[in-house]
């Protein structure tokens, strides 16, 4: 009854068959096999791009920060959310990445940038004393577990537009967003104006790896040697390709993301009535935070379950994660010992 993180989960068996498949297979170093370009080509599938460009990363934060980097002069300004996981969870790489770009945080309800908010912390563009308006940055889905609908996106790629700011999506849970969503991800993305996706397997079933889509190909060769610069170029390629080619075919991505969706509705479900817990609000994805009476909470991890405290949302507030991989039978365990009570 592990619930503590989408992180704890392991691999889906598909990539790690895929992986086992072809490693007696000597393979072209440093993306020049063939995996590699099929991720690319499903991606501009999936995505219904043509020109699209793909980079292979090994982690969110490295993804995020070559991304950035490639949008944001060193004076340049980049507007996200202030609990958006670039500002608090990723050591200042993103300002390290840039040569010292700034990160202007926006308020907004459920760690939704609000778009007036945004609009006001605009300013000083062409002045030489400030930081130069450059980037936009949203979390799809987000911090608080929330998902912004398109509309929601629009109004904040509007403005962007509007300043001429380039526009940069954090999707470590992009596929719990979309299968939430119901759209398509070219709807939610390019359509609106995203120049780079941080396209996240890693918390949906991969063992490792994340995908940067350059809807804008041009940034693509930039890129290249800011991936390697930055350590993140791998020589045993096929480590990330072959896996991450396996999680998007046949919508494996998809699948897994509609599995771990699921769990968290019938937890959010089952936890309704339930005397001690109140969630804060609906799912919109895998992750759900609840207040929790301390003596419920404690009770629950005496018997085996596993979730965290989140203090920053609120006291007695904890934070439920479902993953790719949770049992039907965990979660009813579960629901069935808070009831218990």
């Amino acid at each position: 009854m592990n619930f503590a993180s989408d992180n704890v989960a392991g691999t889906s068996p598909a990539l790690l068959q895929a992986l086992a498949d072809i490693n007696d297979r000597p393979l072209p170093s440093y993306g020049g096999d063939p995996y590699t370009d099929e991720v690319e080509a499903l991606c501009r599938e999936i995505f219904e791009h043509d020109s699209l460009r793909t980079l292979l990363v090994a982690t969110g934060t490295g993804a995020n920060a070559l991304a950035l980097s490639a949008l944001t002069p060193p004076w340049g300004a980049i507007y996200c959310h202030s609990v958006s996981h670039i500002a608090v969870d990723e050591a200042n790489a993103i300002e390290a990445a840039s040569g010292g770009s700034r990160l202007m945080t926006i308020e907004g309800e459920h760690a939704k940038i609000n778009p007036d908010q945004l609009r006001a912390a605009i300013y000083g563009k062409g002045i030489v004393h400030h930081p130069q308006p450059s980037t936009l940055s949203i979390t799809q889905m987000n911090e608080r577990g929330a998902t912004y609908s398109l509309a929601e996106l629009e109004a904040l790629t509007a403005i962007a537009r509007e300043h001429g700011l380039r526009v940069h999506m954090d999707g470590a849970r992009f596929s719990n967003a979309i299968a939430g969503l119901n759209c398509s991800p070219a709807d939610m993305t390019w359509r609106l104006g995203v120049d780079v996706l941080v396209f996240g397997a890693t918390k949906n079933g991969a063992l490792a790896g994340e995908i940067v889509v350059c809807f804008d190909p041009a940034l693509a060769d930039e890129l290249e040697f800011r991936r390697k610069r930055a350590g993140q170029l791998f020589s045993k390629m096929r480590t990330l390709s072959v896996p991450l080619a396996a999680y998007l075919r046949d919508e494996l991505w998809l699948d897994n993301a509609r599995h771990a969706n699921a769990m968290a509705a019938r937890l959010a479900e089952g936890l309704a009535g339930v005397k001690g817990a109140q969630l804060l609000r609906q799912p919109d994805g895998n992750q759900m935070f609840l207040t929790m009476d301390p003596g419920l909470a404690g009770r629950l991890r005496a018997a085996g379950a596993e979730f965290d405290d989140w203090p920053e949302v609120g006291p007695d507030v904890v934070r439920l994660v479902t993953a790719f991989n949770t049992r039907e039978e965990d979660v009813e365990t579960f629901l069935s010992l808070a009831k218990a009570g």
